[in-house]
């Protein structure tokens, strides 16, 4: 009982084990619940429902409002044996001894009821010292159970409150940690059942698997300590530079348009006003040749700014456009397009420049950083570890560390492909399309035939539909 800290397991095991130290033919066990002043039960022998009952109410809760001891040789024949129980049970009950579970305090904690001694015969003083002393190392298996469940209620709680503080950072993202965490356990789980190569037979515990989704769930958690700007950046220019780009494009078609206004003067000096007319006529067209030219450039930067990979030529037409200039309001002549803006918009994968990358790469180690400073259980001490190596890789070229193979956790290798599949798949990145769920696939194959995933896990993962036994549908 004291190994025991699943309490939907221990309590069963403590009415089997009290009906036998007293040969009861059935026994029942009520917990003390302080804050409803209440008894309650979810292990009944002969009944399948809960039970609650007040303190004080019947005989179980006269036992945990005294303390005392209650033995009756004979059932019917005491006024406070309720009869409905047997009467809606068709059971008969004729002797019954029930005494209190106390705590290592001698706090009453909850009640044993034992029901009908086998024989026909009546409970005695020596079954009532032997379910006292069973009571009391119940009482503290329960205990332990109870605070083990708190610590789990709590776990989960962090972890789902932390999986909050994620998505409100960066909500483009949100459900991204779920999913990554279902597909990663319905992997594991799956690998139970192969009977062929190096993952034959592999088998992960249930604490193991809550281990598990616990680092599947907090893997980006790091994520908190990169700028959100960075986050959630959907093209190669902030907002605010390509504001500041488009006011300058904009100041440049005025200023094409007042030395369109001075040419006309200076050749209606030249060619006098008889030729006003022919003179506005050719202004006209060059400025909407130039205007459209300058169009034509905005238009093409609009383009390059989008997460998409430029046309070959692209870059160099870039470099090009550093030439072009345009007039300031105090007759200088200013560059149209800045180096800065150049740059980011020679990117040539995403949006995020090398900085920026490696501000996001860095969020695994923010991840790291915070949970070991977790006081984990010593079943999920490597959460940290597992959470740590999702972004690794087989040939050595993942983030952050770049470690070897064979030094990454089975478990992060499986994170890895999950995390990727959903990168690709998801539908709510400002920063890139869907992409369906074969080609997905298609790109993942293409990792790990180039040594990055694990080969075998990803053929596990593609022949067993986890995608669609995890998240219920693909597309």
């Amino acid at each position: 009982m004291s190994a025991e800290r699943d309490l939907d397991l221990l309590l069963p095991l403590i009415i089997y084990e009290a009906s036998k130290v007293v040969e009861a033919d059935r026994c029942s066990l009520f917990i003390l619940d302080r804050e409803r002043n209440e008894l309650w039960s979810k292990v009944a022998q002969g009944s399948k429902n809960e039970i609650r009952l007040p303190v004080g109410s019947g005989i179980a809760g006269q036992v945990a409002a005294t303390g005392a001891v209650i033995n009756i040789p004979d059932a019917y024949s005491d006024e406070r044996f309720n009869r409905s129980f047997d009467i809606s049970s068709g059971y008969r009950t004729q002797t019954i001894l029930c005494v209190p579970m106390r705590d290592a305090n001698g706090e009453v904690t909850g009640v044993i009821q034992a029901l009908n001694k086998r024989g026909g015969r009546s409970f005695d003083a020596e079954d009532e010292e032997l379910l006292l002393a069973l009571g009391a190392q119940a009482a503290g298996a329960i205990e332990n159970a109870l605070l083990h469940e708190e610590i789990n209620r709590l776990f989960e709680g962090f972890v789902s409150a932390s999986v909050v503080a994620i998505e409100a950072r960066d909500p483009s993202t949100a459900g991204h940690s779920g999913r990554v965490a279902d597909l990663t356990v319905s992997l594991a789980q799956t690998l139970e059942h192969l009977e062929n190569g190096s993952y034959a037979n592999t088998r992960f515990s249930a604490v193991e698997l809550q281990e598990l989704r616990y680092a599947s769930l907090l893997h980006d958690f790091g994520k908190v300590g990169v700028r959100e700007a960075v986050l959630v950046k959907a093209e190669k220019l902030y907002p605010h530079e390509l504001e500041m780009l488009r006011a300058r494009f904009q100041i440049a078609r005025k200023d094409l348009q007042l030395q369109s206004y001075r040419r006309r003067l200076a050749a209606v000096k030249v060619r006098g006003d008889k030729a006003l007319a022919e003179i506005d006529g050719e202004e006209d067209e060059r400025l909407a040749e130039d205007l459209k030219r300058l169009d034509e450039v905005f238009d093409f930067l609009l383009t390059c700014n989008r997460p998409t990979v430029l046309a070959q030529g692209g870059f160099e037409r870039l470099t090009e456009l550093r030439k072009l200039t345009y007039t300031d309001s105090r007759e200088q002549s200013q560059p149209l397009l800045l180096d800065g803006e150049i740059r980011s918009l020679s990117i040539p994968r995403g949006t995020l420049s090398t900085e920026e990358r490696k501000e996001i790469e860095s969020h695994v180690e923010h991840t790291y950083r915070f949970l070991s400073q977790i006081p984990w259980t010593r079943a999920l001490r490597r959460v940290p570890e597992i959470a740590y190596a999702h972004h690794e890789k087989l040939d050595g070229t993942g983030y952050p560390r770049a470690i070897p193979e064979k030094t990454i956790p089975v478990q992060s290798k499986m994170m890895a492909i999950s995390d990727i599949y959903d990168a690709l798949t998801a539908s709510d990145r400002p920063y890139k399309k869907a992409v369906p769920h074969t080609l997905a696939l298609d790109i993942l194959n293409k990792e790990a035939k180039g040594g990055q995933l694990d080969r075998e896990l990803l053929t596990v993962f593609i022949e067993a539909e986890i995608p669609r036994k995890a998240l219920g549908s693909v597309k």
